[in-house]
């Protein structure tokens, strides 16, 4: 099978996904969740029309001789309560109502007070410190569209906006199966042989961050029969997406390709033409999604960034789906690319007000050290040419 580009095979993976199902949570638990409706405000911010300064408020015309009567106060909960007069001021606090008849707010240290009235050597022309009514959001206006993250801003909105629950994507359930005779669970006593299964726990730290569920379904030996078993309970215990790190690749004990068609696997690509990550495989089991990743770290958690997130944010239904590219001054040269696009591994600095990019000293695949160096991936495409120092190049940040 031909390799595929990474473009295609990140559109062939998001083509036709459909988003989970919607569920309600308190608007405290909805935190990080994913909007599965437009939010409308159910009121109108501010509902009247506010102070935004300490003062006073008054209203036109201007008294001839530049003297205003107090006639009360208006504090925030509580307005003046009729409205203004003609050479009338209002003291005003930031966040009260605006009394009838006031058309700007002069700040108090502007203001000079005798007794019950008060002037200013400049009075502020009309409009001024006034937050006029609706000017954030209006009722039965669209505040949040479906689609959007719940962080803390879209939180408050959500709040202000008089929203208790709010209808949110339900998480996609991620099922990772680590495969592999040599594997042995983080914590546990191995021999030479043996290596800890890292990657799991990672994966699911991204699946986390991504949005999603990630489920520990524990380490599948190099046997057929075995991984079809382990497949099969991930599909029969509700995962949207099965995940089989290792064994995809085509040695005698890579068992992902054939555990994966016997149960059934649509294909829709495996080997692609990107480094490291090549043997990565995607299909569908039904309604169930199947990802085979490559076995060594890195790979899997370059394939993981950049084929398993963006998938769990699809069917979260986000528009912020694949990662974002920048561009960063590189301080190293790097030497021309092949066929295969090329994620290398760096450090991200600004310096002097710029992003600078500079590639980990080692590349290998197998170096989980080198990756947790780095914040970001120099993405080079294919047969790029060489690269000096000081070129800007394409970087995703990890």
């Amino acid at each position: 099978m031909a390799l595929m580009s990474v473009d295609d095979a990140q559109a062939a993976l998001l083509a036709g996904v459909e988003p989970t199902e919607p569920e309600w949570l308190d608007l405290a638990a909805a935190g990080g969740r994913t909007l599965a409706a437009d939010i409308v405000a159910l009121r109108t911010q501010p509902p009247a029309d506010l102070s935004a300064m300490d003062g006073y408020a008054l209203g036109a015309p201007v008294a001839s001789d530049g003297w205003y009567a107090v006639v009360g106060e208006s504090a925030a909960g509580h307005g003046f309560g009729r409205p203004l007069g003609p050479g009338e001021a209002v003291r005003i606090f930031t966040g009260a109502p605006v009394p009838d008849g006031a058309d700007r707010v002069a700040i108090q240290e502007d203001a000079e007070r005798q007794g019950d009235r008060v002037r200013f050597a400049d009075p502020p022309p009309a409009g001024s410190n006034i937050r006029r009514r609706g000017i954030d959001f209006t009722e039965g206006k669209t505040g949040l569209a479906a689609g959007t993250r719940l962080g803390f801003g879209a939180l408050g909105l959500a709040a202000a906006m008089n929203h208790a629950r709010l209808p949110v994507r339900r998480r996609p359930r991620v099922a990772l199966i680590a495969s592999g005779d040599e594997l042995v669970a983080p914590g546990a006593a191995s021999l030479p042989h043996q290596i800890v299964a890292s990657s799991t726990v990672a994966l699911a730290q991204l699946i986390h961050d991504a949005g999603g569920e990630a489920v520990d379904l524990g380490i599948a030996p190099d046997d057929l029969s075995a991984l079809r078993s382990h497949i099969r309970g991930a599909v029969t215990g509700g995962a949207d997406i099965v995940v089989v790190i290792g064994g995809v690749s085509v040695g005698d004990h890579d068992h992902t390709r054939p555990a994966f068609a016997a149960e059934g696997m649509e294909p829709s690509f495996w080997k692609i033409a990107m480094r490291p990550g090549k043997p990565l495989m995607h299909g569908r089991l039904g309604r169930v999604h199947a990802l085979g990743l490559p076995g060594n770290p890195v790979s899997t958690l370059i394939t993981g960034l950049l084929f398993l997130a963006p998938l769990v944010r699809a069917m979260l239904g986000r528009a912020d789906v694949l990662p974002d590219h920048e561009t960063a001054v590189l301080r190293a040269p790097l030497r021309a690319n092949d066929m295969r696009r090329d994620f290398l591994r760096a450090r991200l600095a600004v310096e002097a007000g710029r992003l600078t990019v500079t590639p980990v000293a080692r590349q290998d695949s197998s170096l989980l050290s080198m990756l947790a160096q780095a914040n970001a991936l120099i993405v080079r495409r294919e047969f790029a040419p060489a690269a000096d120092a000081g070129e800007e190049v394409a970087v995703v940040r990890v």
